[in-house]
């Protein structure tokens, strides 16, 4: 074998697992997420560089009052930490220890060579469950329920039992993908469970300003507080978010949206398109829904979502 075509070395999982922690996190009961997403929140973390900051999916942390860290093999003692930041865009959470972690970083990577039929691993705390081999079933854009779009998602299976804020490491041993969601997939016309991963890409860009603001620097997107699905083309309403604009507004389960402004809507990344195309946060997004056959004209006056969370306290 000559030279410039080296042998590739195995990876070392046991090593990469050691950068793998438990995030614990506790919200008051009466934050926004709470009803949605609880008000104890268990998932894994990945520390990504020698102080220790450790990367999770932002949902676990996201108006967190309190939040746990626990390494393996630490018999279940955890450390205290401090949520830094929540990405709505990305998903992307950041969470500093606010003791030494002693712990080697899993080094930022690249989903670039990640296409259909890719190999890779998902890791996860250790204790959750043992690195498993995936190989990647698609790369596509994912649009979620709740004002949520990716552009660029990563979809793997086998599933893994426990993807929130599990990492998806590349053939390089480097971090390609961050754990958020167990989906629906279909492969060879038969539904199956997968995962889907935030690309790590979208990392870097952003990663400085979430450690230095919290959020990143761009105009906050309008948000509606509505949680809507696809179905046939057709966007409908299958719930509101508490004191959110729709809300407000009077939109029910059920509504059937049919145009932002005078846009026709096609689907739901097209939706969240056109109602994010008009204007930044607080602006005024006029809405054509379908209720029990009769149509009617709504304005909703957006928000910055990040203003109706709360916010951590500074230690």
């Amino acid at each position: 074998m000559s030279a410039a075509n080296p042998p590739t070395e195995p990876l070392d999982l046991n090593r990469i697992e050691r950068s793998m922690v438990k995030v614990r996190a506790l919200v008051p009961e009466e934050a926004l997420t709470a009803s949605v997403l609880g008000t104890e929140r268990i998932g894994s973390g990945i520390v990504i560089d020698p102080r220790g900051l450790v990367l999770t999916i932002g949902y676990l942390v996201a108006e967190a009052s309190d939040v746990w860290l626990t390494l393996a093999e630490a018999d279940g003692a955890e450390i205290a930490a401090h949520p830094l930041a929540y990405d709505q865009v990305t998903g992307f959470g950041l969470v500093m220890p606010l003791q030494r972690l002693d712990r080697p970083h899993l080094p930022l990577g690249s989903a670039s060579s990640l296409i259909a039929g890719s190999a890779a691993h998902v890791l996860a705390y250790p204790a959750f469950a043992k690195p498993q081999a995936v190989r990647v079933l698609a790369r596509r854009e994912f649009a979620g329920s709740w004002e949520y779009l990716l552009e660029d998602a990563i979809f793997t299976v086998p599933p893994h039992p426990h993807w929130s804020g599990a990492a998806l490491v590349g053939d390089d041993g480097r971090l390609a993908g961050l754990g958020s969601l167990l989906v629906r997939e279909h492969v060879g016309g038969v539904e199956t469970n997968a995962n889907m991963f935030v690309p790590i890409d979208l990392l870097p860009p952003i990663l400085e300003d979430l450690l230095q603001r919290g959020r990143a620097a761009r105009p906050p997107r309008p948000w509606l507080g509505l949680y809507v699905v696809e179905t046939e083309g057709k966007v409908s309403v299958t719930g509101v978010s508490e004191r959110g604009p729709a809300q407000v507004a009077g939109m029910r389960e059920g509504d059937v949206i049919t145009h932002v402004a005078q846009h026709a809507v096609g689907g739901l990344a097209e939706f969240y398109r056109q109602v994010w195309a008009s204007g930044p946060a607080g602006s005024a997004i006029r809405l054509t829904i379908v209720r029990r056959g009769s149509s009617r004209e709504l304005s909703l006056p957006s928000v910055d979502r990040n203003d109706l969370l709360k916010r951590p306290q500074a230690h």
